[in-house]
């Protein structure tokens, strides 16, 4: 982790150097990993409209070999086979966002450490705050409550209307919980990134990921069409 670290700082030790601003090269840091993970978001889209394809099979199956769990399991990842369906491909750009956040929270937590400044006197300059906030190594309570905001924003936009009930509405509240208690106990510059991250991750998906999704759909809509035989109008 301290690998990912140091190459964390170094990227946000370039960013300051270029705007010399401690709260905005956060910000544009943010900005930079959600653009690096963006066809990934793009591939867990397409996992995910692909799923939502073949749940209906999987349903049947699960009906049908609801006795022989063994033979369900099998007939599933035939399923996944035959469909070049990888179902953990939908974690991925989670996988990749939590080794970044981890290391950015020891970053932000200790910026001299991890090459951002070269000492102690020239961090305490650069750090003035950032809006309201007095420091950015310190929890902010009212960056805590955007925080928590952004997070329930991001779910209710991200997740499909047919979804928001039962464990994804569970869920929404959960993150939003979890992003609540973060602000109050990490460091106001890592709620920072947390909350453009949100945000971000909102404001993509009804920009790129939205509109995806639905030409996926259409596509797939209009394959199914093009199948169908055509019955040909007699004179």
């Amino acid at each position: 982790m301290n690998f990912i670290g140091e190459i964390l700082g170094q990227v946000l030790r370039v960013i300051f150097e270029f705007v010399n601003h401690y709260g905005l090269s956060i910000i544009l840091f943010t900005i930079i990993i959600k653009f690096i993970l963006l066809p990934l978001t793009v591939k867990q889209t397409k996992s995910t409209q692909a799923m939502q394809e073949i749940q209906p099979r999987i349903k049947e199956i699960q009906e049908k070999y609801k006795n022989k769990p063994e033979k369900q399991n099998q007939e599933i990842q035939k399923l996944y086979s035959e469909s070049k369906i990888n179902p953990l491909a939908g974690c991925l750009p989670l996988l990749v966002q939590m080794p970044i956040i981890i290391g950015l929270f020891w970053v932000l937590k200790d910026p001299v450490k991890f090459g951002v400044f070269d000492s102690q006197s020239a961090f305490k300059i650069a750090d003035t705050g950032f809006l309201w906030i007095k420091s950015l190594t310190t929890p902010d309570y009212i960056m805590a409550i955007f925080s928590g905001v952004s997070a329930f924003l991001m779910q209710k936009i991200t997740t499909p209307t047919d979804q928001l009930e039962g464990s994804m509405k569970a869920m929404t509240y959960v993150m939003t919980g979890f992003s609540f208690y973060w602000g109050f106990i990490f460091p106001a510059g890592l709620t920072l990134y947390w909350t453009v991250s949100n945000l971000f991750s909102a404001a993509q998906h009804l920009l790129i990921v939205g509109p995806l999704k639905r030409r996926l759909a259409n596509a797939k809509e209009d394959t199914i069409n093009d199948s169908k035989p055509r019955i040909k109008k007699q004179k």
